[in-house]
């Protein structure tokens, strides 16, 4: 569990401190990463703000925050909340972790929000040295509370 614990909070200090060249190290080479709506999981729409379905488009991801985007979107900071709520080992060895969230965000010195509120399924691998993300799927409970640029 301690290495499930350390990739948690890992991944909220990487996001939180915009390091962004670090974030794709957190995933296994064969990973996924997607953020729903739980409104449109739901209804059965397959619309995602996100969704990065290989390794390939998770560096993409960055790729697009430090060159593509850069400039030309308004930066904002986040602060991560988890509570892990959940952990499964599955037949093939593998941890099925669920975790509830909640990012602030503040743009400018100006005041924080709340940006989103959810939870994250997720299939980790944990391994000698540590653990990643085989797959992390955002849960939102509602839209963002402004466009997200920056993955949850």
């Amino acid at each position: 569990m301690h290495a499930i614990d350390d990739l948690l909070g890992r991944y909220a200090q990487v996001l939180d401190d915009q390091d962004w060249e670090q974030w794709p190290t957190l995933f296994a080479e064969e990973c996924s990463y997607t953020v729903h709506t739980l409104d449109n999981l739901q209804r059965g729409l397959p619309l995602a703000y996100m969704y990065d379905d290989n390794r390939a488009r998770v560096l993409d991801r960055i790729k697009f925050i430090t060159e593509v985007w850069a400039g030309t979107v308004e930066p904002y900071r986040t602060r991560h909340v988890t509570q892990r709520t959940r952990a499964v080992l599955t037949a093939a060895g593998n941890w099925n972790i669920r975790s509830n969230f909640q990012v602030s965000y503040s743009e400018n010195d100006a005041l924080s929000g709340l940006l989103a509120t959810g939870y994250y399924e997720d299939v980790v691998e944990v391994f000698d040295g540590g653990a990643r993300f085989v797959s992390r799927a955002v849960r939102l409970d509602s839209m963002p509370a402004r466009y997200l640029v920056y993955p949850l």
